[in-house]
């Protein structure tokens, strides 16, 4: 035991053989939804204080929100909030121990995916 040779043992093929599943990418892209909305939302708070301290300090941060990387970003915004919301709505529903068997949880993400870019296209349209 005490010999001083390493043991050989096999490394971790996680990454070798894992192959991204549905449920794995949407748990994922919630976290990035999150964290991204967090962005948004000290980008809006920004454009708000600016439009407080005065007309040409609003001017700036209007003429960023308001140019085209403004506008993808605020785009993106609106897809991160109903992707969001709408994963937040399946988690509650798994939380209640409903949709846990793998093809209700694959169903359910990808209405999670095509329900946020439907939404946001919906969104887009009206706004």
């Amino acid at each position: 035991m005490a010999n001083g040779k390493p043991v050989e043992r096999p490394l971790s093929p996680h990454l070798t053989i894992y192959r991204p599943q549905l449920t794995s990418i949407t748990s994922i892209l919630t976290r990035i939804t999150g964290n991204a909305l967090i962005i948004s939302a000290l980008l809006v708070v920004w454009w708000l204080l600016a439009a407080a301290v005065g007309p040409a300090y609003y001017e700036i941060a209007n003429a960023v929100l308001t140019s085209w990387f403004g506008d993808i970003v605020m785009s993106l915004s609106v897809l991160g909030v109903w992707y969001h919301y709408l994963a937040g709505l399946r988690h509650l529903y798994f939380d209640a121990g409903h949709g846990l068997d793998i093809p209700t949880a694959e169903k359910l993400g990808w209405a999670c995916l095509i329900g946020s870019a439907v939404l946001t296209v919906i969104t887009l349209i009206i706004v």
